[in-house]
């Protein structure tokens, strides 16, 4: 019921959604703070998102069928270490991300640089072509806070159909569901 109110207060412009989303509420899962996660990000996270629509693997997997939708995964990425010799192969670990997603890589932490803050706000409307209404899947991986903050800055940053995937790309794997190799979007210190 709460997640059908949560889509007609967004003007029901996103397809309704299976009952299984709204039950994931846990007595294991922390509140919502009332503002960014600054810290241990690889936690358990809330069940809820005030003002966004969190969904399940099934849920993710509508809209991904649907299409319109712009799938945005926010993990970081480790970064070449300083001094590294420029003839050292350095390897980042391979990501591989729902298909079609854009990677806004390290944009998930509770606080950002002027230039890691205008390298989402940038990513994101080259991706929705400055749609504010276009909606918008954060994800990285389960019990982790990057999507959370990310979904909570798009919302902050007047995108109207934020929705939350908290599962991310395990959740996508353990369905059975197809991920793809992805690439950052380049970081603007790169």
């Amino acid at each position: 019921m709460a997640l059908a109110l949560a889509l007609a207060a967004l003007g029901g412009a996103l397809p309704m959604f299976s009952a299984a989303a709204e039950t994931a509420v846990s007595a294991e899962r922390p509140a919502e703070p009332a503002t960014y996660r600054m810290d241990d990000y690889r936690s358990p996270t809330p069940a809820t998102l005030a003002g966004a629509t969190v969904v399940d693997p099934a849920d993710a997997r509508r809209l991904f069928d649907e299409g319109g939708a712009v799938f945005v995964d926010v993990l970081p990425r480790a970064p070449r270490p300083s001094g590294l010799p420029a003839s050292t192969v350095w390897r980042p670990k391979p990501r591989k991300d729902i298909p079609g997603s854009i990677w806004l890589v390290d944009t998930g932490y509770g606080a950002l640089p002027p230039a890691m803050e205008g390298y989402f706000l940038d990513g994101l409307a080259k991706a929705t072509d400055g749609d504010w209404q276009r909606p918008l899947v954060f994800y990285c991986l389960r019990d982790c806070w990057m999507s959370w903050n990310a979904a909570r800055r798009a919302m902050a940053a007047g995108y109207r159909q934020v929705i939350w995937y908290p599962d991310g790309t395990d959740g996508w794997a353990e369905a059975g569901l197809p991920l793809e190799p992805r690439e950052p979007e380049a970081r603007p210190d790169e």
